[in-house]
């Protein structure tokens, strides 16, 4: 029988929105909606690691798991790791889901489909898109899009990523999809990935899956219908709020 993990890292400091994990929404930090939202998926073990004491109590006072981890961590990857290291040292988890912890309206579905591709032999992480459907978001560098081809017949429309990138991409008619950064990791593959250094196309679009790929390792990407609020901004948790009150 296979173990999943879901880890969601959550740090306090956050360039445009500082102590966003605590950030109040209808009476509960929003780190605790991500939480809840994650055990409403039900496919494993949910873990919120964190840098703050604060955060971990959050979680904590509504029955839920928290491990603190180093503050300097380069990534969400990275801390994710370490946090694992620290829950399952003994190797039992097989898959670790990677939660963005800004993502209060996230739709618990999004997390089975993003571990479904792990399901079968080939990808080592896989993630998650949707067709953009907006004309401003095509040439929008906030929205980054997945380039791949299209795998499989029947079930799920998946591709298997080829390219992640700020740009507008590919060229010419067709859909362009907007990543969504939900990602599923085999534990090998979690591991080899953040034992490797930045890589150049990494550092040059600041997309850290273009590391995978760049060191040979496979992404396949579900394809769904509806891409979840980031909160980046005070904007974004205004209208995070406003979409959770109903």
């Amino acid at each position: 029988m296979t173990r999943t993990l879901v880890i969601i890292p959550a740090r306090m400091q956050a360039t445009r929105l500082p102590g966003k994990p605590m950030a109040d929404i209808h009476g509960k930090p929003m780190i605790v909606h991500v939480w809840e939202r994650a055990r409403a998926a039900d496919v494993g073990r949910v873990v919120v690691a964190t840098d703050t004491e604060e955060i971990a109590s959050a979680i904590r006072n509504v029955g839920g798991e928290a491990v603190l981890t180093r503050p300097d961590h380069a990534s969400g990857s990275d801390r994710v790791h370490e946090a694992l290291q620290r829950i399952d040292a003994g190797g039992a988890v097989d898959f670790v889901i990677n939660l963005q912890g800004d993502l209060p309206t996230l739709e618990p579905h999004l997390v089975r489909e993003c571990l479904a591709p792990l399901m079968s032999p080939g990808p080592d992480i896989a993630t998650l898109a949707a067709e953009i459907r907006e004309p401003e978001e095509k040439v929008a560098p906030s929205v980054v899009k997945v380039v791949g081809t299209p795998i499989g017949c029947d079930g799920p429309r998946r591709l298997r990523a080829l390219y992640f990138t700020r740009a507008t991409a590919p060229y010419g008619e067709g859909p362009l999809y907007h990543h969504i950064g939900i990602y599923g990791f085999r534990r090998a593959a979690l591991e080899r990935f953040v034992s490797l250094p930045p890589s150049p196309l990494e550092l040059r679009e600041k997309l850290e899956q273009l590391r995978a790929l760049e060191n040979g390792m496979r992404i396949d990407v579900t394809l769904v219908d509806t891409v979840p609020l980031g909160v980046d901004t005070p904007a974004d948790l205004e209208r995070a709020r406003e979409m959770l009150a109903a």
